[in-house]
């Protein structure tokens, strides 16, 4: 099993300079609406050849560090009999698991949700290390409401990450702790601000009281944002300020890296925030790399161009390629949208 310091030489090739993560680990349920999104199919021989495709891209490991999956990916083979997590090691990138079984409602507390998977979990990890998965995720989900979220659910999601970033850990495995503040909502950028604060104050807390190491670990977060219904939804410097701000009163700088997800964000959103914030990280000298580890941000538009049509992958593989080397670009600061196709967003 790595030790320490493997852990935190994995961790921090995972937050590598101008390269971050590709979360293609949607459940069969998940998956199934993009596919519907598109008129495809939802069979597992078309889920292994939408990810065969995304994992096969050529030159995309110039700009994707890992990509995490799905129990059933890690299982499967591509087509000429290779299993998809070797496909991903041979061109170094390292293949990583989701662990968390979902969300189910959080007794006692209408509104909120905890995440499920504990149980069982440490001989999952050990199975999955031998699969050879290097790293782990596990995603709760914290909503913002009318007196949410409660002290109460802010609690058992950060016991939850804590006791599964210390279980991973023990298998030689470095955990991705995700406490996602879920955008949907009408809230501002300060009550975002607000809860955001508070939910990482706890989950880090617990971490350290689970006696979890801090460098090799990877935090998951969401952006400071304004709710997707908001009126007059704050502008990406404004994101910048208030999550680089939030980082620094509750992130340990012993943490070697914070990934981002794109958390319902278009792929312009997405792309501009991710930029916005790693310039003002570079002028405030945020101790932390920050990166990505985007699904749908990295996905919509490869999925967009495949359409389930076998004819189209060269297609699909292009727009991949290319949403991935424009958000790599927003994780050293340096996007533009010049560096889109003429008469595109990003």
């Amino acid at each position: 099993m790595p030790s320490s310091t493997e852990l935190n030489q994995i961790a921090r090739s995972l937050v590598a300079s101008g390269k971050g993560i590709l979360a293609a680990d949607e459940s069969s349920g998940t998956i199934k609406k993009r596919f519907d999104s598109i008129g495809a199919e939802n069979t597992e021989i078309n889920r292994r050849d939408y990810r065969e495709f995304l994992f096969r891209t050529p030159g995309a490991q110039e700009f994707i560090s890992g990509v995490i999956l799905f129990d059933e990916t890690i299982r499967q083979d591509a087509a000429d009999g290779t299993p998809l997590r070797t496909v991903l090691q041979d061109q170094g990138i390292i293949p990583g698991i989701k662990v968390d079984k979902g969300t189910v409602a959080l007794a006692g507390s209408e509104g909120e949700l905890v995440t499920d998977g504990l149980d069982g979990l440490r001989d999952r990890l050990n199975e999955y290390y031998e699969l050879g998965a290097r790293f782990t995720k596990w995603r709760a989900l914290i909503n913002i409401g009318r007196n949410i979220p409660t002290s109460y659910c802010l609690d058992v999601n950060a016991h939850a990450l804590a006791r599964y970033a210390a279980l991973s850990q023990e298998a030689g495995l470095v955990p991705i702790v995700e406490p996602e503040v879920f955008m949907e909502g009408d809230h501002d950028i300060d009550r975002a601000y607000e809860v955001t604060t508070a939910t990482l104050r706890e989950v880090f807390r617990q971490v350290e009281d689970q006696r979890v190491d801090l460098e090799g670990l990877l935090l998951k977060s969401s952006m400071v944002l304004s709710g997707s219904k908001a009126s007059n939804r704050a502008a990406p410097d404004k994101v910048a300020e208030r999550t680089v701000a939030c980082f620094k009163e509750t992130v340990p700088a012993a943490v070697p890296g914070i990934v981002f997800l794109s958390g319902g964000q278009g792929d312009e959103e997405a792309t501009v925030n991710l930029d916005a914030i790693n310039r003002h990280a570079a002028e405030a000298g945020a101790p932390w790399e920050l990166s990505f580890s985007y699904g749908r941000g990295l996905q919509a538009a490869p999925l967009k161009a495949w359409g389930g049509n076998s004819a189209n992958v060269a297609a699909a593989q292009q727009a991949y390629h290319h949403r991935a080397e424009v958000t790599s670009a927003a994780r050293r600061g340096d996007y533009s949208p010049s560096l889109e196709p003429a008469g595109t967003s990003a």
